[in-house]
């Protein structure tokens, strides 16, 4: 369960954002949207949804870029740049795309993340030196790197590298490291290199193989970042079937005629060498099956439909966290109210899966929907040109500005009262325009 993510000079957040998932204090009603977690004696709570709200331009897809972002440098455990093939996130492979192009001079770059785990509490931090927007050729290091579990630090990095109390690790800690504690120190140390991450690099060979494990698992599987929905294509494996057959998913199929479609049905040809499966459009006639690429035959919003379908069921049976940027393109709206109840419903939402996402839609603004800590903003100033996050939760309760549950939501926020929304008026541009242009042909 992810409880907080926080991010600073990441492209538009100069300052540090802090998304919170923990539940707000004073926030009551809708406990079907509160999940509870575990850790020894202690509870903790936290939401199972989240939607974002802000204006073009305002910087939504700025923090579920840096979720991403964030990921995948954990992931490949370095700060190099890498050549990454069909990724719409770019920054996560070419790093000087990160800071905030406005800065003037060198500022960190910082990420963390708390969440839950095996009935473990894991926060693990990075602070690095990327030096100025688009400076690729920079000298790049990491500044500060941490662990803690349970509240107990395990490691801290800094000017100096420094183990703390291990005991609450002890069942994943590597037999070589209790055999020679010392050695183990001073090798981590001195095979310490500056843009290395030292959770996958030198904690992971010399220390705890299998809590490295645990937490990049999480990461890789449980914590499902979507950076553009359209480009997401979901590719299944049947290694065990010949190439050209045709694997027909029943699940699938029902969920697609309940979203309407009826005059075909849906399955995977396979690839021999590698077993993947690609998503058809297939026709029976006489026993024969013609089977074509569902973009050439299925709508864009069926085909989103289709990949989000199987996004949720995956993220219902493994407990995770999904976070997709724009999920509501191209469908109808109250498929997604469908979808949000799902994580809603204590009875399918076994595992404590959450759902993150944003989007322009005002429906969602709705207090028998979502609690006031679910509902988030991303607002961006006109005079610095920076965004800042907040929820409807921060406004309180009482007092000229406070926000009850039984008010309006959507009225509100049209009429301005919660910030993040922008009036565009574009007469005046194209009266100009067209004044100009009629200028011109009169010369």
């Amino acid at each position: 369960m992810l409880l907080e993510f926080k991010m600073e000079n990441y492209k538009s957040f100069r300052d540090e954002c802090v998304f919170s998932m923990k539940v707000a204090p004073k926030q009551k009603g809708l406990d079907y949207s509160i999940l509870t977690e575990m850790v020894g004696n202690k509870e903790y709570k936290g939401v199972c949804s989240a939607v974002i709200y802000g204006p073009n331009a305002s910087g939504k897809t700025n923090i579920i870029g840096a979720m991403d972002t964030f990921k995948q440098i954990v992931l490949r455990g370095n700060i190099q740049n890498v050549v990454q093939k069909d990724s719409p996130n770019v920054a996560a492979s070419s790093l000087e795309l990160i800071p905030n192009n406005k800065l003037e001079t060198a500022k960190p770059v910082k990420f963390s993340i708390a969440f839950i785990e095996s009935g473990m509490l894991i926060e693990y931090a990075i602070s690095l030196d990327l030096g100025l927007f688009l400076e690729r050729d920079y000298q790049r290091k990491i500044l500060e790197e941490s662990l803690n579990v349970n509240n107990s630090i395990i490691f801290s990095r800094g000017l100096n590298l420094e183990i703390g109390d291990l005991k609450v690790i002890d069942k994943f800690m590597l037999s070589a490291y209790m055999k020679n504690e010392k050695g183990a120190y001073s090798l981590a140390k001195s095979s310490l290199q500056e843009d290395d991450l030292f959770l996958t690099n030198g904690f992971k060979t010399m220390f705890s193989a299998k809590l490295v494990s645990l937490i990049t698992r999480w990461l890789d599987k449980n914590f499902l970042v979507i950076y553009k929905f359209d480009s997401m294509q979901l590719v299944p494996k049947f290694p065990e079937q010949k190439k050209g057959l045709v694997h027909i998913s029943k699940s699938l199929n029902e969920a697609a005629t309940l979203f309407g479609v009826d005059s075909n049905e849906l399955g995977y040809i396979v690839d021999g060498k590698s077993g993947e499966g690609k998503l058809c459009s297939v026709f029976s006639d006489n026993s024969k099956q013609t089977a074509i690429p569902v973009e050439q035959f299925e709508s864009y919003g069926t085909i989103r439909f289709i990949h989000m379908f199987l996004l949720i069921v995956d993220i219902l049976k493994s407990g995770g966290t999904l976070v997709v940027d724009e999920l509501d393109a191209s469908i109808h709206p109250m498929v997604l109210m469908n979808i949000i109840t799902l994580f809603h419903n204590d009875e399918l939402n076994t595992k404590n899966s959450q759902l993150i996402f944003n989007t322009h839609n005002p429906i969602f603004l709705n207090s028998n929907l979502f609690r006031r800590d679910e509902i988030k903003f991303i607002d961006r100033g006109y005079e610095n040109d920076e965004s800042v996050h907040y929820s409807l939760s921060d406004f309180g309760t009482s007092g000229s500005k406070g926000v009850r549950k039984n008010e309006d939501y959507m009225k509100n926020y049209f009429v301005d009262r919660y910030g993040a929304i922008r009036v565009i008026d574009l007469q005046p541009l194209l009266r100009r325009i067209i004044t100009e242009d009629h200028e011109d042909n009169s010369k």
